[in-house]
């Protein structure tokens, strides 16, 4: 069986489209299929649709959270609740289209236990383009792990992977790089995403941003060391231009045809302090995300809150 997660938020205006293209691709995959619709607090007519989907339909099925977690708590939600031998993730929002769903269970079948899509072209903002490219490059060589460029949360896994996944204890959940983590044999397939049709986009910069960082603190310490670095980059230059300043007072050497005794120096004593001040505050802001990080995994609430559902027997 195949189990089909999709978060909604807001979606009252995709989600008619959406049911209907998903009712044309799963006619040919052959397969038994249940759709579990995450309802991620929507203030608009959301959950009222997807009850009446799963009234309508046996195979639909809701989870209403009781407030907006946020798209990656949704997706882990999903998750959860998901039964089928095999699990894809897709958005709302008819950007992820259904008719790949074809490829990843040809795929599965050959053999691999994870299939995510790979961006090849994305029709939108040029400033979304441009941070989605920075963002994916810049984690994939500060990540731990290797995590697939471009890749999205679209993507279809084997059941024993999802029971890892859900099996990790953390809170802040991303969990494109959780699938990447855990392992197993995967392979990418590479799509084209179309512009959003329906409706208004839901990650405002500030959730993409929030998104961004939980990526980078989850699954990378290079942050933390290149701060150690920065210090001792610092310290050895210091320590070094102590000695250089120290030798030319001494013997009153010409730099430059000046004399070291003739500069006050006091405008390179103050951008000194400046610059190390900021060394410093950077390098606390970075311990500082860290420690926010631990501070809520530590506090060990659940990522998510279930009000009802709908469908589930």
């Amino acid at each position: 069986m195949l189990s089909l997660v999709i978060p909604a938020y807001n979606e009252e205006k995709a989600l008619p489209e959406l049911v209907r293209r998903l009712a044309q691709t799963a006619g040919g995959l052959k397969t038994e299929y249940e759709i579990i619709f995450v309802d991620d607090g929507s203030c608009d007519a959301t959950w009222d649709i997807i009850s009446g989907f799963s009234k309508s339909y046996s195979y639909i099925k809701g989870v209403r959270l009781s407030r907006n977690f946020g798209h990656q708590a949704a997706v882990s939600a999903g998750l959860r609740y998901a039964k089928g031998d095999v699990v894809a993730v897709m958005d709302a929002d008819l950007q992820d289209p259904p008719e790949l769903l074809a490829q990843f269970l040809s795929k599965w079948r050959e053999g691999f236990d994870v299939v995510y899509a790979v961006r090849k072209r994305r029709k939108e903002s040029f400033f979304k383009r441009i941070s989605y490219y920075a963002f994916y490059r810049i984690l994939q060589r500060m990540a731990d792990i290797n995590i697939p460029l471009d890749s999205g949360d679209f993507c279809l896994m084997d059941k024993k992977v999802v029971a890892q996944i859900n099996a990790l204890p953390e809170k802040h959940r991303f969990v494109r790089g959780l699938r990447s983590w855990v392992g197993f044999r995967q392979t990418g397939i590479e799509y084209d995403r179309p512009a959003r049709q329906i409706g208004e986009p839901k990650y405002t910069l500030k959730k993409l941003v929030r998104l961004a960082m939980s990526g980078l603190l989850s699954f990378s310490s290079l942050p933390l060391r290149f701060a150690s670095l920065m210090g001792l980059i610092i310290a050895v230059s210091s320590f070094v231009g102590f000695i250089f300043f120290f030798i030319y007072r001494i013997f009153d050497l010409k730099f430059f045809g000046y004399s070291i005794k003739e500069a006050p120096g006091t405008a390179t004593i103050f951008l000194t302090l400046l610059f190390l001040g900021g060394i410093q505050l950077i390098t606390i802001g970075i311990i500082g995300e860290y420690i926010g990080q631990i501070f809520e995994e530590i506090k060990a609430r659940p990522t998510y809150v279930a009000s009802e559902t709908v469908g589930f027997f």
